[in-house]
């Protein structure tokens, strides 16, 4: 038995930028952090008393014979894709799928990590991500970027840096009490709305043609916010004006990206205190997260009082295995 824990993240500047149509011709890059909650693969084979031969649990439930019957795309195309067999695979997570934390790219990293290992393979947290990317991309034709794998893999506050030649992950160097202070005036609650990012993502794709200049600026936020966190000073608070000022560009992309309730909610937010902030993820529903000063902050608990608070904390690990218990099988077909 293999059991991977796999964080979500949250993006902070700098998305659209790493479509691959933007950032092959002009370069791309985001600002994002993983934290605290967490998805859970749980993977071995199943024992032969079965009139099955696969045993699928995640929001739903599937038993099957065949790489075919699968309806997970992600599950289907790697399984097949790493010819695993007579596999029980059990899903957990601490939030929602579909609510713009990367939910599914952390999956596809955790459940790629926990394949690996039932087969006795070492796999870094580059090839993790790579993989994913691939999986969800290219195997299951999914629209979208590559920051959450990447991100979900390695973990941690990061300057993820994109071009034609690939991707570089940079630690952003800041000092623990200025990373707790952040922590601290960064509030997530749940819109109550979810989303499939992929529908939402098609529609951005298709606009961000005509959208270059609000990219390049989106681009050239990823540097003024790295600065902000990286001068002891500067105010956290201009981090917090620039979230605010890189969602207003964001809503111009797509109409899909927000809706007039959640845009109800952001404003009250910043009514009650709020310096800035964005809803996570590709839009439509999902996480709103808001920079708030710690004396304004019961202010905005009570403005948003029908949506749930979610506490968190940043976390630097990514993805690793905390249960290793590798099991020999008989091998034949699925």
């Amino acid at each position: 038995m293999i059991i991977t824990q796999t964080p979500f993240r949250m993006s902070f500047f700098g998305g659209g930028t790493d479509f691959s149509g933007f950032y092959n011709e002009h370069g791309g890059a985001v600002l994002s952090t993983t934290f605290n909650k967490y998805c859970y693969v749980t993977v071995r084979h199943l024992p032969p008393f079965f009139d099955y031969k696969t045993h699928l649990t995640y929001s739903k439930t599937e038993q099957v014979n065949s790489y075919d019957e699968i309806v997970h795309p992600a599950i289907r195309n790697a399984m097949q894709w790493l010819d695993m067999h007579k596999i029980r695979l059990t899903y957990e997570s601490d939030l929602p799928a579909r609510s713009g934390l990367g939910t599914s790219s952390s999956f596809a990293v955790g459940m790629l990590s926990a394949f690996y290992a039932l087969k006795g393979k070492y796999a870094d947290k580059r090839k993790l991500a790579d993989d994913a990317i691939y999986l969800e991309r290219t195997l299951c034709k999914e629209a979208g970027g590559i920051q959450d794998q990447i991100a979900a893999s390695f973990g941690g506050l990061n300057r993820i840096n994109f071009s034609r030649d690939g991707y570089t992950v940079n630690p952003v160097i800041i000092s623990s009490e200025r990373k707790k202070i952040l922590n601290e005036n960064l509030m997530l609650f749940f819109t109550g709305f979810s989303r499939f990012s992929s529908d939402i993502q098609k529609g951005t794709e298709k606009s961000m043609k005509d959208k270059t200049a609000e990219l390049l600026e989106m681009y050239r936020l990823v540097d003024e916010a790295e600065k902000v966190l990286t001068d002891s000073s500067r105010s956290l608070d201009e981090f917090g004006r620039l979230l605010d000022y890189t969602w207003k560009l964001k809503r111009g992309i797509s109409s899909g990206i927000s809706t007039d309730a959640i845009d109800e909610q952001y404003q009250k937010a910043v009514n009650a205190g709020a310096l800035g902030g964005k809803l996570l993820g590709a839009g439509g529903g999902g996480f709103l997260l808001f920079y708030v000063p710690k004396e304004k902050q019961n202010n905005v608990k009570k403005a948003l009082e029908g949506q749930l608070h979610v506490p968190f904390d940043f976390e630097n690990d990514g993805t690793k295995i905390i249960f290793y218990n590798p099991e020999t099988y008989e091998e034949d077909a699925i």
